[in-house]
């Protein structure tokens, strides 16, 4: 848990432990190399471990912190701690025979988000969709699905959605295009359903719900759909989550989260605002 009460996931914690890995190495003018050399591994292990995109091993840990001459005993047993928390394995892993691997990483810090701020395109955003509304979208463009598969893979989308009703829920920010309200993924009785629990949602504190009408014509999110997420914790800057057909980008680099952040901003600004969400929503589902 952080300070402010939101669940880290350990994809976060090894975010956060290896940028203090790389300030500690900074700031006692130690190459990647030298540490490498340390830990009987390379300049490209380290760096890895220092953008968090690996598992440590506490002994590996431990003779950094030495190399880099931490000699405060409590420093060194919390981010030992650190180390062993980053290694346990999310919630997701039961998962991981339907879960691409790239995904995992999103659902380490989804869980770790403290806002996701997000634009939808083609369906309604995953946190708010319906059960059979899941099972519609789990089923598009994979032919015939064991049945037992598509069971996990619902279950999978129904267990993330807890993150908005957890102590300390995420919060979340979602501007949906009316296209994506429109589609009837999965029937229209699965999109009347799914079209009433967004009505519902709305009156959820923690979420926050716009609609990108038709008549609003152009806007400025060309590039598709993407979400933003932001942490509790300072080491952790925002992230921008861009999802392909087989891979997903994590963009973090401030040039890159200047363009998102202010193309979503452009986006809450051309949406009616969300006062007037139900009343949309509502005017689609009479269509249905």
């Amino acid at each position: 848990m952080t300070e402010s009460g939101a669940q880290s996931g350990p994809t976060a914690l090894r975010i956060i432990l290896g940028a203090h890995l790389r300030r500690m190495r900074e700031a006692a003018g130690i190459t990647r190399s030298d540490a490498g050399w340390e830990i009987r591994s390379s300049e490209s292990k380290v760096s890895r471990m220092e953008l968090g995109r690996v598992g440590f091993k506490e002994r590996d840990v431990a003779d950094l912190l030495r190399l880099y001459g931490l000699d405060d005993p409590e420093e060194r047993e919390r981010l030992l701690s650190l180390a062993r928390d980053a290694n346990n394995p999310g919630w997701w892993h039961r998962f991981g025979d339907v879960l691409p691997s790239w995904f995992h990483s999103y659902l380490g810090l989804e869980a770790s988000a403290q806002l996701i701020r997000t634009y939808e395109l083609q369906f309604v955003p995953g946190l708010l969709q319906t059960e059979e509304y899941v099972r519609a979208v789990v089923q598009l463009g994979r032919g015939l699905i064991p049945a037992d598969e598509v069971d996990r893979r619902v279950s999978l989308r129904i267990n993330r959605q807890e993150v908005l009703t957890r102590p300390s829920p995420v919060r979340l920010w979602a501007v949906v295009d009316e296209a994506a309200l429109r589609r009837p993924i999965g029937g229209v009785k699965a999109m009347r359903d799914q079209l009433e629990s967004l009505i519902e949602a709305t009156h959820m504190p923690n979420v926050t719900l716009q609609v990108m009408p038709f008549e609003a014509g152009g806007h400025a999110a060309t590039g598709g759909a993407y979400s933003i997420l932001r942490f509790p914790e300072q080491d952790l800057p925002d992230i921008v989550y861009i999802e392909h057909l087989t891979s997903a980008l994590y963009l973090d680099k401030l040039e890159d989260l200047d363009q998102y952040t202010a193309t979503m901003e452009a986006l809450c600004v051309a949406a009616p605002p969300p006062s007037r969400t139900r009343d949309r929503i509502a005017t689609i589902l009479k269509d249905f």
